[in-house]
C-alpha cells in the first residue's frame, strides 16, 4: 500500500468519525490514488488532479467530473496539512450545470389506463389495490412518491379533507387537501385494506401484501411494468415522478383557462407541492407548450407596461 492509500485511508475514517456522508468520497477516493500511484505522483497537484476528473471515460455534461474534482479537493486539503507539497485545485477548474429531463405530461387518458392495468394485471387483492390507489393518489394531489410511502393512516384527516404530510424533503410538514373523490377512493382503500390485513406490521396508510410498509424501489419497479405493459408515454418510458409534473402543470393550465391570477396563486401550489421557494414551482411552466402558448396570450391581452 502506497503512502497516499494509508493517507486516503485516514482521511476517510476521520470524515466518517465526523458524521459526514461519504459515498462518493468511498466509491472516487481509491480510483483517485490509484491513478495517482499509476502516473508516480507523490502528492495531489492540479493537474493530476484535473487530469483525473476529466478523464473521457465520462459525459462532460454530466455532474461526473464535477464529484470527481470535489473528492480530489477534499483529500487535497487534508494532504495540504500532512505535504507541503500538495496542490489544492482552486474552485470553479470543472463545473456543471445540471439539465433537467423534460417531463412527461400523462393525459386523464393514461392515468386511467394505469390504475385499471394495475387493478387487472396484478393477481394478489391488496397489492393490486394499493398500486392502483397510489396511483391515484399521485395523480390528485402531487405529492413526492417517498411522501405517499411514509404516510400514516393518523395523517388521513377524512373529516377535513386533508392529508399531513410530515417531516418531508425540506423537514417541514404542510396540509394537501383532498377532492371528495379522492377521500372516497382512499376510504375504499382503507375497508379493503383492513379486511385483507387486519393486523398489519406497519402503522403506514399504504402496506404490502404482508402488512410492511412500501419499498421505494419496489413501487418505481411496479410502476415502471405497468408503463411497459401499457405503453402510456411510449417510446419516452415516463417516470412515476412526472405524475408530481402533471399536477403541477395541470394546476396552472386549470387556472389560466380559468382566468385566475396565476402569478399571485403561484405560492399556493408552491405551498401545496412543499416547494421552499415558488420560483422552484415556476419552472413547470416551460413543462408544457400549452403553458407558455397560455403565459405568452395572458401576456398580449394586458397589453404594454405604462
Amino acid at each position: 500500500m502506497s503512502d497516499l492509500s494509508g493517507q486516503a485511508g485516514e482521511y476517510l475514517r476521520l470524515r466518517r468519525a465526523l458524521g459526514h456522508k461519504l459515498d462518493d468520497a468511498h466509491r472516487l477516493l481509491p480510483r483517485f490514488v490509484a491513478y495517482l500511484d499509476t502516473i508516480g505522483a507523490q502528492t495531489v497537484t492540479v493537474e493530476a488532479a484535473l487530469a483525473w476528473a476529466r478523464r473521457p471515460d465520462a459525459d462532460p455534461a454530466s455532474s461526473v467530473w464535477m464529484r470527481r474534482m470535489t473528492v480530489a479537493r477534499g483529500f487535497a486539503r487534508h494532504m495540504a496539512g500532512v505535504d507541503p507539497e500538495t496542490e489544492v485545485p482552486p474552485p470553479g477548474l470543472v463545473t456543471f450545470q445540471q439539465r433537467r429531463r423534460q417531463p412527461f405530461i400523462y393525459s386523464d387518458a393514461d392515468i386511467t389506463a394505469l390504475m385499471a392495468h394495475a387493478r387487472r394485471s396484478i393477481p394478489t387483492p391488496l397489492r393490486a389495490a394499493t398500486v392502483e390507489t397510489l396511483i391515484g393518489l399521485l395523480a390528485a394531489t402531487g405529492m413526492r412518491v417517498g411522501e405517499v410511502i411514509r404516510l400514516e393512516r393518523p395523517d388521513v384527516l377524512w373529516a377535513e379533507a386533508v392529508i399531513v404530510v410530515r417531516d418531508s424533503k425540506f423537514g417541514k410538514s404542510r396540509l394537501v387537501p383532498l377532492h371528495p373523490s379522492a377521500v372516497a377512493a382512499l376510504a375504499a382503500y382503507a375497508e379493503q385494506r383492513d379486511r385483507l390485513q387486519p393486523q398489519p406490521k406497519s402503522p403506514t396508510f399504504f402496506v404490502s401484501t404482508v402488512g410492511t410498509a412500501l419499498l421505494y424501489c419496489d413501487v418505481c419497479h411496479t410502476f415502471r411494468k405497468i408503463i411497459d405493459a401499457t405503453g402510456v408515454g411510449s417510446p419516452r418510458h415516463p417516470r412515476i415522478h412526472d405524475i408530481r409534473h402533471t399536477f403541477a402543470v395541470k394546476t396552472l393550465v386549470g387556472w389560466y383557462h380559468d382566468g385566475h391570477d396565476t402569478q399571485a396563486r403561484l405560492p399556493r401550489l408552491s405551498a401545496v407541492l412543499g416547494h421552499q421557494d415558488p420560483k422552484y414551482t415556476y419552472w413547470y411552466l416551460s413543462a408544457a407548450p400549452e403553458l407558455l402558448s397560455l403565459a405568452a396570450a395572458r401576456i398580449e391581452a394586458q397589453g404594454p407596461r405604462p
